[in-house]
């Protein structure tokens, strides 16, 4: 299949979520331009690092754009849901961000995950130009639905499963 290049410049919102039980949860980053919208699958620990990684990046872009008003990361969660229906395009392999000063734009940059042994420059790519507030607001909103998972061991700090959780911290017992 030839690969896909698409940029979503801007986008008009964008956001992240999660659609299933606890435990088989997919989850998804969509964005929208005008009437067109883009969505792709993403791990929950992308989305994490996403975050994380956010705020690293805006730190280093107000170092050196200290005059910029700061990005909000305020959202309201019924506008945060993704839209269906849900036609994601490809699972990420990596993301990426880059900031473009002119513009006062943060470029968030999904690739396409590539089965091992194939060359990454087949990689379908989308390209979701965003507001530092746009990105931001989708993080928080990111950890929030990510935080809605499912319960952590208190003993093994591992996810529970709702059928039944061996703990190795009580030699595999179920609790």
């Amino acid at each position: 299949m030839p690969s896909i290049e698409i940029d979503l410049q801007p986008v008009s919102h964008i956001t992240t979520d999660a659609i299933g039980t606890p435990g088989k949860r997919v989850f998804y980053i969509q964005g929208w331009q005008g009437e067109r919208t883009i969505t792709v699958i993403v791990e929950k620990i992308q989305i994490q690092s996403l975050a994380v990684g956010l705020e690293q990046f805006l730190a280093e872009i107000y170092e050196k754009y200290p005059n910029l008003p700061d990005a909000s990361a305020e959202f309201e969660e019924e506008k945060m849901h993704i839209n269906p229906p849900v036609d994601p395009l490809f699972r990420v392999g990596e993301l990426g961000l880059g900031y473009d000063a002119e513009r006062d734009l943060v470029v968030l940059v999904a690739r396409e995950m590539v089965p091992e042994g194939e060359e990454g420059e087949d990689a379908s790519v989308v390209r979701f130009w965003c507001t530092r507030s746009q990105l931001r607001a989708m993080c928080h909103w990111g950890m929030e639905v990510a935080s809605r998972g499912r319960a952590i061991c208190p003993q093994c700090g591992q996810p529970m499963d709702p059928e039944g959780h061996f703990c190795p911290k009580k030699n595999g017992h179920m609790h």
